[in-house]
């Protein structure tokens, strides 16, 4: 959530910044609630002095041995009065903060203008994209041919946009997140963590997912309600809800397997074909709350900590710059990794990583102690898929292929494969 003063102090600034993204503030929404909310809060002030003042009379009255009684009258009824006053401000303070709830984060302002994908920015290419003497097959062809991916089964078993993996290619999958859990905890630093895959509306409001965005999840009926998570950005970033963190204990660097469970209202009709777009996948996530001013060194290095995956894979991809049309609603700045999918002929998103600043921090009242001002400062938080294992599976089916459809086991992924070198099928 955006600090509610940038809307009293420049708000025609706001508004302006907001356009960029595509969203237009209801302004007279905003200023009528506003404009109550002084009203109301400057007469509940003014209730509280009176009541102050009148208290302190019966003090000196009763010290006197006058009768109080016509001023206890007089405080009993202002008393009423303050406690509708203060109702009402608690009513109106409520109906702001929901509406400042669906405003997406202010962009950093090297984020780049557009409406959509068209207009992101390609910062720059690493890898050489395979040259194949044949027709290279996407992963659902390669995936069926061996006999080790079925989406037949899935829909059997749950309904479309669900898979089901076996034998090697199940294995595989399970290899790369051994092996991006290993390089970001040994070489990059972060902490391993294991949560749980349900979340309370607390935790989803918090990372900005309600009150927006609840079509896109999956809710269990329970009492009290909860969601299946759709990344661990979730669990992970409320685990400094409503904590102070001492400044010596940062930066925290958190790394976190889960299955992600998404609903993807909105995207029927899109991506229809294999594993792109799923409602079950896996990822694994990294997550960094910082102090403010580490937040922009810390975007590039979790970036690249994205990257060395694709990297040691040895998997083609560009990285790109979302423009203001295009990037998330609570992101500042984001950072799209595409691999490159030879059975698509095209680069296709692997990696998001994401500076919130304090827009997460300041729903999740989520702080760090400044030891130069002993006072409590909301933290930054940042995240970024490392990378998301289904996609990654199919990079590697399709990079990796040959023309009777095997796949050669990438180097750093045979020591998790029980010396496997090839999917054959068999």
């Amino acid at each position: 959530m955006l600090d509610p003063r940038l809307f009293r102090n420049d708000l025609d600034q706001v508004v302006l910044q907001l356009k960029n993204r595509g969203f237009n503030l209801d302004v007279e929404t905003f200023s009528r609630l506003e404009t109550e909310r002084k009203r109301i809060q400057i007469c509940t002030q003014t209730l509280q002095n009176e009541r102050n003042m009148r208290s302190k009379s019966i003090g000196q009255a009763k010290a006197k041995g006058e009768d109080i009684r016509p001023l206890l009258e007089a405080v009993e009824n202002l008393g009423d009065d303050l406690k509708l006053a203060e109702t009402n401000l608690t009513e109106i303070q409520a109906q702001l903060e929901n509406l400042l709830l669906g405003v997406p984060n202010i962009l950093d302002n090297d984020v780049p203008v557009g409406l959509s994908e068209e207009n992101n920015t390609e910062v720059y290419r690493w890898g050489e994209i395979p040259d194949f003497s044949f027709t290279p097959k996407d992963h659902v062809d390669l995936g069926t041919g061996l006999g080790q991916m079925d989406f037949e089964t899935g829909a059997k078993l749950a309904g479309s946009r669900f898979v089901t993996l076996k034998g090697s290619l199940a294995r595989l999958q399970r290899a790369l997140i051994q092996f991006m859990l290993d390089i970001h905890t040994s070489d990059h630093g972060y902490d391993e963590m294991y949560v749980p895959y349900l979340a309370n509306t607390a935790s989803l409001r918090g990372t900005g997912q309600l009150p927006k965005f609840e079509e896109d999840l999956f809710a269990v009926s329970t009492d009290p309600l909860f969601y299946l998570i759709p990344t661990a950005e979730v669990p992970i970033t409320n685990l400094v809800r409503d904590e102070i963190v001492e400044a010596d204990n940062l930066p925290l660097k958190f790394v976190c397997h889960t299955p992600c469970f998404r609903s993807e209202a909105g995207s029927y009709g899109k991506d229809v074909r294999g594993m792109i777009r799923q409602h079950q996948f896996e990822k694994v996530e990294l997550v960094q709350m910082v102090k403010p001013e580490e937040s922009n060194t810390a975007l590039d290095s979790l970036t690249a900590n994205a990257e060395e995956i694709l990297k040691s894979l040895k998997l083609p991809y560009r990285k790109v710059l979302l423009c203001s049309g295009d990037t998330g609603f609570s992101s500042a700045k984001t950072f799209d990794l595409e691999v490159w999918l030879p059975g698509q002929n095209n680069y296709r998103e692997i990696s998001s990583c994401s500076n919130f600043r304090d827009f997460q921090a300041r729903r999740l009242k989520a702080r760090w102690r400044n030891p130069d001002t002993k006072k409590p400062e909301l933290l930054n938080t940042l995240n970024g898929s490392g990378v998301a294992a289904g996609r990654a599976l199919i990079a590697v089916l399709e990079n990796y292929q040959d023309e009777n459809g095997r796949i050669a086991i990438p180097e750093v992924l045979k020591p998790y494969m029980g010396g496997k070198t090839i999917i054959d099928g068999s």
